[in-house]
C-alpha cells in the first residue's frame, strides 16, 4: 500500500477513537438540478458487479448507462468507490453496483433489488429523481440511503445527501465577506433552478448577519446585460452603495457576465466579488471582473492528494464529485468496523460531531441535508488561494 494511501487512511479512521466512542470529523455537482430526459427503460436492468468480499452488503446505485455527462461520472465514481474499499484494509463489506440507467424506475428496481440480495445501505443514486425513486423503496424496508444528489428538495429522514449543497457554500462565504467588514451586498442571479436555491439561502443568511441586501436583480440565462445596468448606481461609480457583489454563476456562462459588468464600469477593488463553488473553474478565475472575489467551496488539498491516487491506479483523472463515492465507501466501511449492529443506524449516521474524508469535515443533519467544513477562496490571477482555512471541526447543532 502506498504511502499516500496510508496517510489518507488514518485521517478517516483515526477520528474514530474522539468523542463517545462515536466518528468525529471527508463545487456543485452539475448533475443535481436536471437529469437526462427519463424516456422510460427499454432493457431489462443490467446485472449487478460486486466488489469486495466483506459479510456486510452495501448497494452503490449510480447512471452508469444514463444518458449524457452522467455515465461518464459515474464510471469514475464506480472507480473511486473501488478505491476506498483497496485503500481500506481489509473492510468487511462488499460492494453491490447497480446500474440505474439514469432514469427513477432504474433506480426503483436497482434498490429493490439490492435490499432483496440483503444490502443494508445505500449508496447513491446520483440525479434527484433517481434518489425520489430510491429512497421510496429503501424507506419501506428501512434502509438508509446515502445520496449524491446536491438537491435537498429529495432529502428526508433516512435520505442523507452526501453532495456539495449550494446552501452551505452561500451561508459560509456570506459569513466570511460579514466577518471581513462587508455591510452592504447587492446580488445578480440567473434565471435558472440553481439561482432560485441560491437566492433563497442568500437572502435568508444575510437577514441573519445584519448584512444589508441593497439590490437583486435576476436575468434569463445568459442574458445578464439589462440587469447589469439596472445595477449600475448600484455598484458602479466612484461610490457604490454596495461594498459587495454576489453572483452565483455557472462557468460557461460568467464570461458573458464579467464582460458585460466590465463594460459597465464594475470594478472589483471597490465592490467585492463573492460567489459559490461553481467558480471553481480556470475560466472563471482567469477573468479580469472576478480578481480578488471570494467564493467557498472544499478545500483542494483532499481531492488533490485523491486524484493522483486516482490517476495512478486507473490512469485518467477523476471527475470533482469521485470524492463522494470514496468518501462514502469509506464511511461505510469504518461504521461497520466500529459501530456492530447499529452501524447504520439513525443515530449513528447523524452524530453531532459527523466525519472527516477526502473533502474535509462533513455530517447528516436528521432532515437529510449536510453540514460541511469549506474554506473560503480568494480568486487570484488564475488560481484560487484560501483566505480562511475550512474548519477541523463542525460546532452547532445538525
Amino acid at each position: 500500500m502506498k504511502a499516500s494511501s496510508s496517510a489518507a487512511r488514518r485521517g478517516f479512521l483515526g477520528s474514530l477513537a474522539l468523542g463517545a466512542g462515536l466518528l468525529l470529523s471527508g463545487c456543485l455537482s452539475p448533475f443535481s438540478e436536471a437529469p437526462p430526459a427519463n424516456v422510460g427503460r427499454a432493457e431489462p436492468l443490467a446485472s449487478s458487479e460486486s466488489l469486495g468480499a466483506g459479510s456486510v452488503k452495501i448497494a452503490l446505485i449510480l447512471p452508469l448507462s444514463g444518458a449524457g455527462q452522467g455515465a461518464a461520472a459515474a464510471a469514475s465514481m464506480r472507480n473511486a468507490a473501488e478505491l476506498a474499499l483497496e485503500e481500506f484494509q481489509d473492510p468487511d463489506i462488499a460492494l453491490i453496483v447497480k446500474d440505474d440507467m439514469g432514469t427513477a424506475e432504474g433506480a426503483r428496481e436497482a434498490a429493490q433489488a439490492a435490499i432483496n440480495e440483503g444490502a443494508e445501505l445505500i449508496l447513491g443514486p446520483l440525479f434527484a429523481s433517481a434518489v425520489e425513486a430510491a429512497g421510496s423503496v429503501a424507506r419501506m424496508s428501512n434502509v438508509p440511503v446515502i445520496a449524491f444528489s446536491t438537491d435537498v428538495t429529495v432529502a428526508s429522514r433516512g435520505v442523507y445527501l452526501m453532495g456539495f449543497l449550494p446552501q452551505n457554500e452561500v451561508t459560509r462565504v456570506i459569513e466570511h465577506a460579514v466577518q471581513q467588514g462587508r455591510r452592504s451586498v447587492a446580488a445578480l442571479i440567473p434565471e435558472t433552478v440553481y439561482g432560485n436555491v441560491v437566492e433563497a439561502q442568500f437572502r435568508e443568511v444575510a437577514a441573519q448577519r445584519g448584512l444589508r441586501v441593497a439590490a437583486v436583480e435576476r436575468y434569463p440565462a445568459g442574458q445578464p446585460q439589462a440587469a447589469i445596468g439596472r445595477l449600475s448606481s448600484v455598484i458602479g461609480g466612484s461610490a457604490p452603495q454596495a461594498d459587495a457583489l454576489f453572483i452565483p454563476e455557472s462557468p460557461d456562462a460568467m464570461p458573458a457576465v464579467a464582460q458585460a459588468l466590465t463594460a459597465a464600469g464594475f470594478n472589483p477593488a471597490r465592490v467585492k466579488p463573492i460567489g459559490t463553488g461553481v467558480w471553481n473553474d480556470p475560466s472563471v478565475l482567469a477573468l479580469p471582473a472576478l480578481q480578488g472575489g471570494w467564493f467557498a467551496a472544499p478545500e483542494q488539498g483532499g481531492f488533490q492528494s485523491f486524484a493522483q491516487r486516482y490517476q495512478a491506479r486507473y490512469g485518467s483523472q477523476p471527475v470533482r464529485i469521485a470524492t463522494l463515492a470514496y468518501d462514502a465507501v469509506s464511511l461505510a466501511a469504518a461504521l461497520t468496523r466500529t459501530q456492530g449492529s447499529q452501524r447504520f443506524a439513525e443515530q449513528v449516521l447523524t452524530n453531532q460531531s459527523g466525519f472527516a474524508g477526502a473533502d474535509g469535515v462533513f455530517r447528516f443533519r436528521a432532515n437529510g441535508g449536510n453540514d460541511r467544513g469549506l474554506a473560503v477562496l480568494e480568486v487570484r490571477n488564475g488560481s484560487a488561494v484560501a483566505v480562511s482555512p475550512a474548519p477541523r471541526a463542525l460546532g452547532g447543532g445538525a
